[in-house]
């Protein structure tokens, strides 16, 4: 049997696929393509009036790809409300090898030197996957995910992907779509140039590209 690799893991993206695991200790890797996906258009990306102080005031120090292990070992970690986690070794793995050939990133935010919140994902060509987020402080993930927003803005990214379609993600503009519309949009930013890392390694100052003027309750 081939081995799975980042190139095998990379071309599942580009299809519409992902992985999960059913719990951290179980070694199996399954490949998922819902029916209906959830997507998070950029371009009516919803921030409420009260985060956008909060980052406008810089509560956080964003940082980007400076410790993707250990936010992706945090996301795999048991939380309140979350027991489990469908990211297990083998795929923890495989992440770590797409960072390492800068296909994998990671939005984090700091606090007094400490990593207390934040995200990663898979960028292929206009399409960002978005995989999982945590958060030690209120609206440390939340901070990162309105970073991230504004860096793909920035960046030419015309797709973020965020899977499934959840109560926390609703509130920033996330919407659920039939597969036969996510296939489309994802051809299309398969077509489209990118760059995660046009605004460098840090992301201070570019929340105005996020359109405040937009922010609501």
């Amino acid at each position: 049997m081939q081995e799975f690799g980042p190139r095998e893991l990379l071309a599942c993206y580009a299809r519409g696929i992902f992985p999960m695991a059913d719990a951290r200790e179980d070694a199996r890797i399954f490949l998922i393509d819902p029916e209906r996906r959830g997507v998070m258009p950029l371009d009516r990306f919803h921030i409420s009036r009260r985060l956008a102080r909060t980052v406008r005031a810089d509560r956080f120090e964003v940082r980007v790809d400076t410790a993707f292990a250990e936010v992706v070992r945090a996301c795999a970690a048991a939380a309140p409300g979350r027991l489990e986690t469908w990211i297990n070794g083998p795929i923890e793995r495989l992440y770590n090898q797409l960072h390492a050939q800068g296909h994998a990133h990671s939005v984090e935010a700091w606090q007094d030197g400490e990593l207390v919140g934040g995200l990663y994902g898979v960028a292929v060509q206009g399409a960002f996957f978005g995989e999982s987020m945590f958060s030690r402080r209120t609206d440390a993930s939340k901070v990162a995910l309105v970073h991230l927003a504004a860096r793909l803005i920035a960046g030419g990214f015309t797709l973020l992907d965020a899977q499934f379609l959840t109560e926390h993600l609703a509130q920033f503009g996330a919407e659920e779509i039939p597969r036969r519309e996510y296939r489309r949009r994802l051809a299309q930013a398969m077509r489209a140039p990118a760059d995660f890392q046009r605004l460098g390694p840090a992301t201070r100052g570019v929340v105005a590209l996020m359109h405040m003027s937009r922010a609501g309750d």
